[in-house]
């Protein structure tokens, strides 16, 4: 479903005079210390956040999934939805694909169809963490099983994506490997790591030369004993014994408790190594919460260190890939996304207002309390405001979870698509 622009306007109408104190105020302020607000305003604009297609339906747990109704029944659908939240937030334009969960049966169709709706294609997501009806199982991994047939499977179906995603036009293969073992003696530590550095570069080599390769890593989980690849390091290795267009992603739920996760995306960063984000929150491991909801302190020293990074010249802005990966079971899929694009424009705009001058300034003489007050005036500031006023300068809704709420959205997509179904690849 669109929104007619009219109806945004008259929903804006009703916040206004709130918003336009909110935001002089604020323009008051930043322009008492230098900052180009006109300027910042762009850098948030620019910064889009791309949706992955299995974040449309309802979660789910080990334990169960509990329908919330309205869920997209079809890829056509599920780029509605990420075109409502386009509409509504001005901070999405591009979905993420997971194959085989989401394969288009007429490539032409639905990019014209995406099209229509302001949307382009990120990063696809091969699958090789489930059977779904291939010949050889997955059980014992995938391109690191000690069968080589099984191995190249895995390899046929990530070239296959390569393939899917380039129809689309996507630009990277994004890699999780499930792959690992429960039990001490279940698999060789040194073959697992060997077989897997020998399928990526088989992957690599069927990659088109403008692509990247984003390989992620994960200390545990569904593997307990041991994860072929567990965290950053091994995962860079393995990047650079595959190719110059290999490299890390971060997703800020695979890490152990209490992990300093922005000191890794400022080593990547220094490295050239950072390939992207899956965005979401955690309490105690792979919780994929919404984004900023536990962490939201960490979430701005991440981006602080993103800023500085691309400021100092180690990696580009747009040589990044942002995305969320975020699924629940006990929220409305739509309202968590856009809660989770807010918390991150948000700690976006906060990193971008730390006086970077004055912080090197004390970090060269050692002045601990003032670099933490730098930090901390820069993290108190409410700007809100400035992202409002990016949003409705670009045509999105002052509010838009209010709006959503008010119109009764969700409650129309079900009376349009049904309260029993269920999204694909959930």
């Amino acid at each position: 479903m669109q929104i007619n622009p009219e109806s945004i306007d008259n929903a804006n109408s009703a916040y206004e005079k709130a918003h336009d104190r909110a935001f002089s105020g604020l323009q008051e302020q930043l322009e008492a210390e230098g900052k180009q607000v006109h300027d910042l305003i762009q850098k948030i604009q620019k910064f889009q956040i791309a949706v992955p297609s299995w974040a449309l339906g309802a979660g789910g747990t080990r334990f169960g999934r509990f329908k919330i109704g309205g869920e997209p029944r079809n890829l056509e659908e599920k780029i509605e939805d990420i075109g409502l939240l386009r509409q509504l937030t001005k901070s999405t334009d591009a979905v993420s694909l997971h194959i085989p969960w989401d394969i288009p049966t007429d490539y032409e169709g639905i990019k014209s169809h995406a099209k229509s709706y302001g949307i382009s294609f990120d990063a696809v997501n091969s699958n090789t963490f489930q059977d779904y009806g291939q010949p050889l199982s997955y059980q014992m991994g995938s391109i690191s099983h000690a069968d080589k047939a099984t191995r190249e499977q895995a390899i046929v179906h990530n070239l296959n994506v390569i393939e899917i995603g380039r129809k689309l036009g996507s630009k990277g293969l994004t890699i999780w490997l499930a792959d690992g073992s429960n039990f001490p003696g279940q698999s060789s530590f040194r073959k697992s790591l060997d077989h897997t550095r020998a399928s990526l570069q088989q992957i690599y080599a069927g990659m088109p030369e403008d692509w990247k390769l984003l390989l992620e890593y994960k200390p545990y989980e569904p593997n307990f004993y041991h994860t072929v690849i567990p965290d950053w390091g091994t995962s860079m290795l393995l990047c650079r014994e595959t190719g110059d267009r290999a490299k890390v992603l971060v997703d800020l739920g695979h890490h152990l408790p209490n992990t300093n996760i922005e000191q890794i995306v400022a080593t990547l960063m220094q490295q050239n190594m950072l390939a992207g984000f899956h965005f979401n929150d955690s309490k105690y491991g792979d919780d994929d919460l919404s984004t900023g909801s536990i962490k939201p302190y960490q979430l701005f020293l991440i981006f602080l260190e993103l800023v500085a990074g691309a400021a100092d010249g180690c990696q580009t802005w747009d040589s990044i890939s942002w995305m969320i990966d975020a699924s629940h079971n006990t929220k409305d899929p739509l309202e968590d996304l856009m809660q989770a694009l807010e918390a991150i424009k948000v700690a976006y705009a906060k990193a971008l207002m730390v006086d970077r001058d004055a912080l090197v300034q004390y970090q060269m003489t050692g002045d601990v309390v003032m670099a933490q007050e730098c930090l901390q005036q820069a993290y108190q500031t409410d700007v809100r405001p400035l992202i409002r006023e990016a949003r409705i300068q670009a045509g999105g809704l002052l509010n838009p979870l209010a709006f959503y709420r008010k119109e009764k959205i969700r409650a129309t997509l079900i009376q349009k698509r049904g309260k029993e179904n269920r999204a694909t690849g959930l």
